[in-house]
């Protein structure tokens, strides 16, 4: 297959993946009864549900440590290139990408771990990159977190020897601010001689900025619809190049009571909300909620970790959707309460009705 005919690259004008199954919880911070349970067995499950309902990718959450309180949410999680690896060689349609600190791995050894992945899924392998946030985690490595600015100095320098390595057939020195590296030479080259999808989540400058030289595909926040427009156009004016996404969390029932109720029950009656505490704090360090208050910050980080809360009934969600595509979202990851269990109203009731809108083809026309 070439990386071109991917489904990333396919027909569907508004593309969608999970996000967060790797870790415990997902994105959830809710002692409930049917809270995601993320082990192996779950993972390849959900996996091979996903691919087979045609949804495009599978992106996982990079941590090291949870957020505490009573669930310790994504306390528990798989290394990310290692579970990207093992599921595409389960599944045959679906990209999965892997999530990457690129402070915690030097990149002459992380270019060698990708193209093993990428050769794996034969070029449905992508990379998120991540310059870190979490004082916490980068601790644990001994290292120090850097100012915003320079820890994308750090990433951008990191990238343009993973870049190399990629494209070079001939041994080459590196010497910059972060690395001095001697005859680099990385082979094999990445699968059909093409790099594998890069993304990058951004909503400061400097993010943005990053993505657009090197992503394909830039995660942004949304923190309400009536502004998606123009935050998307403020985005494609830095990143005209680069795909833009977001991510979200998913309640999707019968009727949009049965979601406003079951969202109220999650948050209300067994949200976890010292952890929500917890992530808050680490959050918001040195800079102010986008969220308005506190309190709303924590309603959306127990719901989903602070993405986008897509909650309603079947036909409330794919019109959501359908005003995301409008306003210029070319898709979104999301997290579900329980992968396994959620994901036949996400496959048999939603995506038909974006069948109906246009906005993807049926999923046997849609499958790779």
């Amino acid at each position: 297959m070439d990386r071109s005919e991917t489904r990333m690259f396919g027909r569907n004008a508004f593309r969608l993946g999970l996000f967060g199954m790797n870790c415990s919880g997902g994105l959830t911070m809710a002692s409930i009864p049917d809270r995601w349970d993320a082990s192996w067995k779950n993972n390849l499950l959900a996996a091979r549900m996903a691919d087979e309902a045609g949804l495009e990718f599978l992106l996982p959450i990079g941590r090291w440590l949870g957020y505490k309180g009573q669930t310790d949410t994504e306390g528990t999680s798989f290394e990310t290139l290692t579970w990207a690896s093992s599921l595409l060689a389960a599944t045959r349609g679906v990209c999965v990408f892997g999530t990457l600190h690129v402070a915690f791995m030097n990149p002459v050894f992380a270019a060698k771990q990708i193209v093993t992945a990428d050769h794996v899924g034969e070029g449905r392998f992508g990379l998120n990159i991540v310059s870190g946030w979490n004082a916490d985690e980068f601790a644990m490595f001994g290292i120090p977190l850097a100012e915003h600015a320079a820890r994308y100095a750090y990433t951008e320098e990191w990238i343009d020897v993973l870049e190399r390595i990629w494209s070079e057939s001939e041994p080459f020195d590196f010497d910059g601010s972060h690395f001095r590296l001697r005859g680099v030479l990385g082979k094999p080259k990445p699968h059909g001689g093409t790099r594998p999808i890069l993304i990058s989540a951004g909503n400061s400058a400097d993010g943005r900025a990053f993505a657009a030289r090197h992503a394909d595909c830039l995660f942004m926040t949304i923190t309400e619809l009536d502004t998606l427009r123009d935050e998307i156009q403020s985005v494609r004016a830095v990143s005209s190049r680069a795909g833009v996404y977001a991510s979200g969390h998913l309640i999707c029932r019968a009727t949009q009571q049965e979601a406003d109720d079951y969202y109220r029950y999650l948050v209300y009656e067994c949200g976890d909300w010292e952890a929500a505490e917890h992530a808050a704090i680490i959050r918001t360090r040195n800079r102010t909620t986008t969220f308005g208050t506190m309190k709303r910050l924590k309603e959306r980080l127990i719901s989903g970790v602070g993405t986008y809360p897509v909650v309603g009934s079947f036909d409330a969600v794919a019109a959501t959707f359908a005003e995301m595509s409008a306003a210029g979202l070319d898709g979104i990851a999301l997290g579900l309460v329980n992968y396994v269990n959620d994901l036949p109203a996400l496959r048999d009731e939603v995506l038909p009705r974006l069948e109906r809108l246009g906005l993807r083809a049926a999923a046997a026309a849609s499958l790779v």
